[in-house]
């Protein structure tokens, strides 16, 4: 995307919004927020969207969201988790990742409330083994097949490297392993990364999303009608904020998963088919004057996880400042050249855009949610409540 394509943030009404407030500080507009919801709605056509919560973070803004029609559940990234999760309310979360953490699976199982809400993500008879081993034969966890969903043309992968369980035959291997285990098999959840977490950018890109939702097209409802001939499942999770609009056809979907286009990072600027609005900003203070034309802002070094690249480094709003490319986004600093630099006063503040949603609170105690040139409320991030899961 170019400058001159980049969504429109209002900063004059982030500053008004923040005023007075220390920086490094980090803002979530809702209005933009729960347009992005609307929006998520709108292209999930019906079917309930799964919340992935570390796109979010933030226990206040995931109860925000749940509260909308057409949200239903959390995808959760870790068993603790979603233990805190539960025990603050929240209902339905399954953990989308395999977890080998003893402590907190045995935590789930000896507790009847925990164990009917929360569910895992399992993708070989290895996992089995040793769920079974930990937890003993009649445990009762609730699990959900985890499908690779990556293409594979020939010897050639394109995707992640998530799960080996690909076919009806695997997928029947599991499940009865897992049934005859004493766990249950709940769920089904396909997430076509290569289509939901990369951009529309260029026709090689557009070429592999097609052929890659055609083959899912082709495999999927083989591998949910073997499955359901053993157990009843309460859902079939697929998709993401990148795909979930391309996905009305599936009919064996019963769910749609999304997270990060709630806050629209940059790495959501360059899709054909919807335009979120940035709803994350966070602001970092001037503090240096290096040279004419630059200034050195305090840290800022907030670069997102996944393959390494510019498209994984913070971006300044706006074409006036951007970053010097020997140096980039720092941990303690973060320089930047443009028109505009010479206006700025120390203590003034630099805006800056995140490549990726959830992360960046990591970074951050405390999300100011602002509205309209106002600021509405201060809460609480993960972090900020003391949770840290990884």
């Amino acid at each position: 995307m170019s400058r001159s394509d980049e969504p429109f943030v209002d900063i004059d009404a982030l500053e008004s919004a923040t005023a007075g407030l220390p920086a490094p500080l980090v803002t979530v507009d809702q209005d933009a927020f729960d347009a992005n919801a609307d929006d998520l709605v709108r292209r999930a056509a019906g079917r309930p969207i799964r919340v992935a919560s570390k796109s979010v973070r933030c226990r206040s803004l995931l109860r925000r969201v749940l509260d909308r029609p057409g949200f239903a559940g959390v995808m959760a990234y870790a068993v603790p988790e979603a233990v805190w999760l539960v025990r603050q309310g929240f209902t339905d979360v399954f953990v989308a990742y395999p977890s080998v953490d003893r402590e907190w699976l045995q935590t789930v199982v000896a507790d009847e409330h925990l164990r009917d809400e929360i569910s895992v993500a399992i993708d070989s008879v290895e996992q089995v083994r040793f769920l079974a081993d930990l937890l003993g034969p009649h445990s009762g966890l609730r699990v959900a097949l985890d499908v690779d969903c990556s293409l594979r043309i020939g010897r050639v992968h394109l995707g992640v490297r998530r799960s080996p369980l690909r076919t009806p035959a695997d997928a029947l291997a599991v499940t009865r392993a897992a049934l005859d285990a004493g766990l249950r098999v709940v769920g089904i959840m396909f997430y076509d990364a290569q289509v939901a977490g990369l951009p529309d950018r260029g026709p090689h890109l557009k070429t592999l999303k097609k052929r890659s939702l055609d083959d899912l097209a082709e495999r999927r409802g083989p591998l949910v009608e073997a499955v359901r001939a053993l157990t009843e499942l309460d859902f079939v999770n697929g998709g993401g904020t990148g795909s979930l609009g391309r996905l009305a056809a599936a009919d064996s979907l019963t769910e749609f998963a999304a997270g990060s286009g709630l806050y629209a990072p940059t790495l959501f600027d360059a899709y054909d088919d919807f335009a979120p609005r940035p709803a994350m900003t966070y602001a970092l203070p001037v503090v240096r004057r290096p040279a004419k034309g630059i200034v050195t802002a305090y840290s800022g070094g907030y670069v997102a996880s996944g393959e390494p690249g510019w498209t994984r480094v913070p971006s300044p709003i706006g074409a006036a400042l951007k970053l010097i490319r020997s140096e980039a986004a720092g941990e303690v600093q973060t320089p930047l050249r443009g028109p505009a630099a010479d206006g700025l006063a120390l203590g003034d503040r630099v805006w800056m855009r995140g490549a990726k949603a959830g992360e960046l609170l990591e970074r951050f105690d405390h999300v100011h949610l602002v509205q309209q040139g106002r600021l509405v409320e201060t809460v609480p991030s993960y972090r900020g409540e003391g949770q840290n899961f990884g």
